[in-house]
């Protein structure tokens, strides 16, 4: 008899890992995701401007019980503090994460465009008005 078990979120979303760039010359974002084992994945983001590079987060991707979490902690926000979203929608190429309570944003989705191409997006609503800011990258490795 063969058994068969269930893909976990965090499996499904392998297509993260690796090294993704974006932005412009002079000025590229840069994000790093590692498999650090088969419940998290931990990534960096980062900025590099000429020589210099800054680190913008820190982020670990985590199942939990089942669920999901993207835990970002950003560099100067929050208290230093790290911010929990829920996934709230997966699919073969996107990962969606909210968090109704965070000031902004409340979303954060990644969108896999082509193997080597990925679209992450920022959104929420900030003094009423929706915002969002997208971050096209490609697969540097």
């Amino acid at each position: 008899m063969i058994c068969c078990t269930t893909v976990g979120p965090i499996s499904r979303s392998a297509w993260l890992l690796g090294t993704w760039s974006g932005g412009t010359p002079g000025r590229q974002l840069v994000e790093i995701w590692e498999k650090q084992n088969d419940s998290t994945f931990t990534g960096r983001g980062l900025m590099v401007k000429g020589v210099d590079t800054a680190l913008l987060e820190a982020i670990s991707l985590e199942e939990r019980n089942g669920q999901l979490y993207y835990v970002p902690t950003v560099t100067g926000q929050n208290k230093g503090q790290a911010v929990r979203f829920t996934l709230t929608s997966i699919t073969g190429s996107q990962l969606a994460f909210e968090n109704p309570s965070h000031d902004f944003p409340q979303k954060v989705t990644y969108t896999l465009v082509t193997p080597d191409s990925l679209l992450a997006e920022i959104s929420g609503t900030v003094n009423g008005t929706l915002k969002s800011r997208k971050f096209p990258m490609k697969r540097v490795k």
